[in-house]
């Protein structure tokens, strides 16, 4: 990953190509050359991509703001077009260089619906909290696609805290995680890492139990995955004191919790005229 960040006003389309078409190539390109960053071999299917974008179909009745951290391929993105309204703004950031020029290049989110507001950033998450402290700025949801689990412990905490500095109070955030990766893990990669996972795991289902509103199972993807719906209460008092108190029990990844997360898209749009502006993250969903 790199610190490099560029911003471009509009996101053209430079050739007919249909969406997703060479997506898949370029993904299990850049998964096999950089599996840390990317987290999967394959972008997200349907089923999990419309549980992914929940907070965006079931919202208040007023503009949104939307920040996707991640967005590979563009197929959340995509979508996440489909369904905003006119007046809502949509933040796409992408660290990975070939994927924000091919989502640069994408027809659909060039012809994005006229009054939607489309910004992209070639850059980390990280980078985004200086300027968000300074101006203001802050979503009523979040999006992420980044593959926790390939992180250090020290990483996802520092992610998930700036997860809730950049959402307004109540705002929500979503995420997913592969089902059966720890054993898949260990068994790949030894105890170390092994252990390292887990505790990546534990710390996500700490802040589940502090935020968490819901979960989705969806076997139809590849691999099965499980979305995770989680809302901002306007502070971060209760993260803050469970974090310093480990659970009483270790959940493991794949353990049903909380009740189901709604299916899909209550508000579908077809995509209009115009353009879209333009800047880069950790990567991961697609």
């Amino acid at each position: 990953m790199t610190n490099e960040r560029s911003d471009s006003p509009t996101l053209h389309s430079s050739s007919p190509r249909s969406p997703g078409g060479g997506d898949h190539l370029l993904f299990l390109a850049e998964a096999l050359r950089t599996f840390h960053d990317t987290g999967a071999l394959a972008p997200s299917g349907a089923e999990l991509v419309n549980a992914l974008v929940v907070p965006a179909t079931s919202r208040p009745n007023r503009p949104i703001s939307v920040l996707e951290v991640g967005a590979g391929t563009g197929v959340v993105t995509r979508r996440l077009v489909q369904v905003l309204l006119p007046g809502d703004r949509l933040h796409v950031v992408e660290a990975n260089p070939r994927f924000a020029e091919r989502l640069r290049a994408d027809p659909v989110l060039a012809a994005h619906p006229a009054g939607l507001e489309l910004r992209l950033s070639a850059c980390r998450v990280e980078e985004l909290a200086d300027s968000a402290d300074s101006s203001g700025g802050r979503y009523d949801a979040i999006v992420s696609g980044l593959p926790f689990t390939n992180f250090e412990p020290g990483q996802v905490r520092r992610l998930l805290d700036l997860y809730l500095r950049l959402l307004v109070p109540g705002g929500e955030l979503t995420y997913f995680a592969y089902l059966g990766t720890t054993a898949a893990r260990t068994l790949a990669s030894g105890p170390r890492r092994g252990a390292r996972h887990r505790e990546v795991v534990r710390l996500l289902r700490r802040f589940e139990a502090t935020y968490g509103l819901g979960e989705r199972t969806v076997w139809r993807n590849l691999p099965p995955a499980r979305a995770y719906l989680l809302r901002a209460p306007g502070g971060r008092a209760a993260w803050d004191a469970t974090s310093r108190t480990e659970p009483r029990a270790e959940l493991r990844e794949d353990t049903p919790a909380r009740g189901p997360l709604p299916a899909g898209g209550r508000r579908e749009r077809s995509c209009g005229d115009r353009a879209a502006s333009g800047e880069r993250r950790a990567t991961g969903n697609r």
